[in-house]
């Protein structure tokens, strides 16, 4: 996967940039996300971060703004710097003015012609409804600080684009509101900002549904159309509030790409338009339109690369339907689904051969995911020749519109979750079909912390949370440990509600002496009981009746506290660290064990279930 910035993204064809030997988390620095912050303590937003041996960034498209001289500042330098070059220039310039009004002369009415005419384009832009309905957004916030998980860092603020879509409710990117405090929006040519409040966001879309209940806001509101899907090398115009000014902008391309793309906020691969139109900080979630007005999609990220030139992205009306559908049919998003299964392209005759498939179709299943419906109607083995009675090619695609062909992913990323898929597999050579439940995937290591803050346990100065993608980029993957990092990258969930749950950092006291220099190690037992997740550890420091408690760690590393004398000191450490409390408000809720993982075997780093080599950048290989 491709490393994104702040924002986080998956897999896009291109042969110019190879994810096959990168992370996940490598996915989140290639394509950032653009909203407009404009102070921060961490720049964890929408960021973009240089990768690794790799100067490719795929950037979402918001803006922030630090304190002191911004980006978005304008600034003249003369040619050169110097002033003989600033008078040639201005000779050079003067001579031009001279040779444009000569020609005037010769052709007033041509001019005059002319001039009118772009007088009546310019009225006609300006006059139109779909540049109206286009609004700025400013966000405040104050996002989660997951090395000191009982706090927030400090707020920030930025701005982005929305539009008008009806019945009181705006789009926009998702990362223009995470962790949002305060949003308000403000129409164009108006003075006044309105109160606006999220009512879902969609993290794998990176869409976020905003309302806005002040009648005075909509007066006149005329809200966008959506389009169809367009075809290559069709016009596309963007409109947005980025850097460089207060105003409205608008932007011309044309349609270059459409294909599954990574999308850098959600890590997750869906369809996606690529264009050539310029994205800056600030157009996240400003609306990109074609010839007749009508909305084709969001922008919201672009690619960063020295060796490419205006590639920006936009999420079609196909994805934006799917996240509206979805919040109307369950009161809420719920997410894309996923097959889970581990995927490889039957490319080699000999290959297709030997697993016994007549033709030059299908794909082979490597490995099922243990928390996914699929793992109870699919081995690994299998060839999946169909989906819903669509053929699978060798290499994965289908065919997608009149003579183009798209990753197989895109078929299902049209269903919702719950739904019941049909697959064809050949298996041991005979063919049959199934049936299957689509849901979204577990991930073991969340890329995303829903409810705004994460979870946390402090025992006797010991403070336990679950590993997740933003602590591993707060703390920097250096302080991870490669083990614990290979583990967050490459494992899967056994069982829904599994966590990888770590000792984040020791609050020195006497009651611990000897662990003070301990931090992000993944504890695995707790009085010889495996731990499942935080929930299940606080469950088993709470019903401990032992003289001591025995944390055990990697490597059969233990850390043992005297119980009556932990419990003694863990009120006087909260007051000495000034900590509200000595867990997290979701563990004070009783433990119900309902995460079942009876005859599923222990994983560990030895026998992992991924490589390098199964991070996709084709939406395929993970589908």
């Amino acid at each position: 996967m491709a490393a994104f910035g702040s924002a986080y993204a998956s897999p896009s064809c291109s042969s110019s940039l190879s994810f096959s030997h990168v992370s996940p988390c490598f996915f989140r620095s290639a394509f950032v996300c653009f909203h407009r912050p404009f102070r921060a303590r961490r720049q964890s937003l929408s960021n973009s971060h240089p990768t690794a041996g790799n100067d490719e960034q795929v950037e979402g498209v918001s803006q922030k703004r630090f304190p002191g001289r911004g980006k978005d500042e304008k600034a003249y330098l003369p040619p050169d710097g110097g002033r003989g070059d600033a008078g040639r220039s201005q000779s050079h310039s003067q001579s031009t003015v001279f040779k444009s009004i000569a020609t005037q002369k010769r052709d007033t009415r041509a001019v005059y012609d002319l001039k009118d005419q772009q007088a009546d384009n310019t009225r006609n832009l300006q006059d139109s409804d779909f540049l109206n309905a286009v609004v700025k957004v400013y966000c405040t916030h104050t996002a989660p600080d997951y090395s000191l998980p009982w706090q927030k860092q400090r707020q920030f603020t930025s701005t982005g684009s929305a539009f008008m879509i009806g019945d009181g409710k705006l789009l926009t990117n998702a990362h223009c509101v995470e962790h949002g405090t305060q949003v308000k929006v403000k129409r164009r040519g108006d003075d006044t900002k309105y109160v606006a409040k999220v009512l879902a966001r969609g993290i794998e879309c990176d869409i976020a549904l905003l309302a806005v209940e002040s009648e005075e806001f909509w007066k006149g509101a005329e809200p966008l159309r959506f389009g169809q899907l367009p075809c290559l090398q069709d016009s596309v115009t963007v409109v947005g509030y980025p850097l460089g000014g207060d105003t409205i902008s608008v932007t011309k391309g044309v349609v270059s790409r459409i294909e599954v793309t990574s999308y850098a906020h959600g890590s997750s691969d869906l369809l996606g338009i690529q264009i050539d139109a310029a994205i800056n900080p600030g157009n996240s979630g400003g609306p990109a339109f074609n010839d007749r007005g009508e909305c084709i999609g969001v922008a919201f990220q672009v690619f960063r690369s020295e060796d490419t030139e205006n590639i920006g992205y936009v999420i079609p009306t196909t994805v934006v339907s799917h996240f509206l559908d979805d919040y109307e049919r369950n009161g809420k998003y719920t997410g894309f689904p996923s097959l889970g299964v581990l995927l490889q392209k039957l490319e080699n005759p000999a290959l297709r051969a030997c697993l016994k498939v007549p033709s030059n179709e299908g794909v082979l299943v490597r490995r099922v995911e243990p928390t996914s419906p699929a793992n109870d109607v699919l081995k690994e083995g299998d060839v999946i020749v169909s989906f819903d009675g669509v053929q699978v090619g060798s290499e994965g695609t289908v065919p997608f519109r009149s003579t183009e062909r798209i990753a197989f992913r895109y078929l299902i990323s049209q269903k919702f979750s719950g739904d019941v898929a049909e697959l064809g597999i050949i298996r041991d050579g005979t063919y049959m079909r199934v049936q299957t439940v689509l849901e979204t995937r577990v991930h073991l290591v969340p890329f995303h912390i829903e409810g705004g803050q994460p979870s946390y346990l402090i025992v006797a100065g010991l403070v336990f949370t679950p590993l997740s993608e933003p602590l591993i980029e707060e703390e920097c993957e250096d302080s991870i440990g490669l083990k614990l990092l290979a583990k967050a990258r490459y494992s899967l969930a056994r069982f829904k509600g599994e966590e990888i749950v770590i000792l984040s950092q020791v609050l020195a006291n006497e009651v611990n002496i000897g662990y003070e220099d301990m931090g992000n190690q993944q504890v695995v037992k707790f009085n010889g009981t495996p731990i499942k997740n935080i929930r299940h550890l606080a469950h088993l420091v709470d019903s401990c009746k032992d003289k001591y408690l025995i944390f055990e760690f990697e490597d059969n590393f233990l850390a043992v506290l005297d119980r009556e004398a932990a419990s003694t000191a863990g009120p006087l450490i909260l007051q000495a660290y000034g900590i509200p409390g000595k867990r997290s408000s979701d563990l004070l809720e009783p433990y119900i064990d309902s995460e079942k993982d009876d005859g599923i075997p222990n994983q560990d780093i030895g026998d992992s279930p991924v490589s390098n080599y199964e991070i996709g950048f084709d939406g395929l290989l993970w589908a």
